[in-house]
């Protein structure tokens, strides 16, 4: 099986941009500590094949929730990284791996600026795998793994270093191949047999739980089964005055699409944000609905 993910270069964007983490808690933009003369420098995504541009990034997409303040993340962390991810413009809709459009535009509040890729592979939980898989490029190579279905724990450094696996009548067995260099390139053919033998069990079992109420961006809403769904927390905001968090929610689906920020159709007030709601038995997505106790936490 062949499969294109059109990759760029691995050298991510420099992204100077101005945001509301540390600002006023109405959402408002605040100064950035990113720069030639900020604190640290910023995340990299490593499949843009050039700088992408400050205002569309995910944080200056989307505005918090009145009266609200975006959580506290980690320098160089996850959720640091999704917080930023760059979007394409505004009004952008999601296709398909084929180009059709998604029948569901009317959940779509933003579409990632990302491929898909030409085949039926990048749906819902390989669509986290994926972004999970170029976060950790970025900061080193060797640390990118998953499990697949079966258990067997596939490392991007053993595939670059000539170590893959083939499948004989449903057992993963380990097989050889030719080495080569850890590059980007490399990551996008060690993520095909990813997809294509990692999914939701898998990547629930990649997950440890983690209380509703303590939900933080990089989390995962994740039901493992077949069918299943995982829904990533791209961002949280958090009400100081009442303790009330909210939601920024990003998926794939099926068939293979565009990675996209949700919509909160069932309050469109709220626009991409979803109000997290400890107390509730399930939390409700356009697409899909999890129990209370299906969020992950890498």
């Amino acid at each position: 099986m062949q499969y294109g993910l059109f990759f760029g270069s691995r050298h991510g964007p420099i992204i100077l941009i101005h945001s509301s983490i540390g600002s006023a808690a109405n959402g408002r933009a605040g100064q950035c500590a990113w720069g030639p003369h900020g604190r640290r420098a910023p995340p990299t995504y490593p499949w843009l094949g050039q700088p992408g541009r400050p205002d569309r990034a995910l944080a200056v997409r989307f505005a918090v929730p009145a009266g609200c303040r975006r959580v506290a993340v980690a320098s160089g962390s996850w959720g640091e990284w999704l917080r930023y991810l760059p979007l394409r413009a505004a009004g952008t809709p999601a296709r398909l791996y084929n180009g059709r459009l998604k029948d569901r535009q009317d959940v779509v509040a933003a579409v990632v600026d990302i491929d898909v890729g030409p085949t039926d592979l990048q749906q819902c939980a390989d669509a986290v795998i994926r972004l999970r898989a170029e976060y950790l490029f970025s900061l080193d190579p060797n640390r990118v793994h998953f499990h697949l279905t079966t258990g067997y724990d596939f490392w991007f450094s053993d595939y670059v270093a000539g170590r893959t696996f083939r499948v004989v009548e449903e057992e993963v067995q380990p097989a050889p191949k030719a080495t080569e260099a850890p590059t980007h390139a490399a990551l996008a053919r060690y993520l095909v047999p990813t997809f294509g033998y990692a999914g939701t069990l898998s990547l629930r079992r990649e997950l440890g739980p983690v209380p509703l109420a303590e939900v933080q961006p990089g989390d995962v809403l994740i039901h493992g089964g077949a069918p299943g769904h995982a829904v990533l927390v791209a961002d949280v905001a958090e009400n100081p005055a009442t303790g009330q968090r909210f939601m920024l929610l990003a998926q794939s689906y099926m068939p293979a699409q565009s990675i996209h920020v949700l919509r909160n159709v069932a309050e469109p007030a709220l626009g991409a944000w979803f109000r997290v709601q400890p107390a509730a038995a399930r939390v409700a997505t356009p697409e899909w609905d999890f129990a209370s106790s299906e969020l992950g936490r890498f």
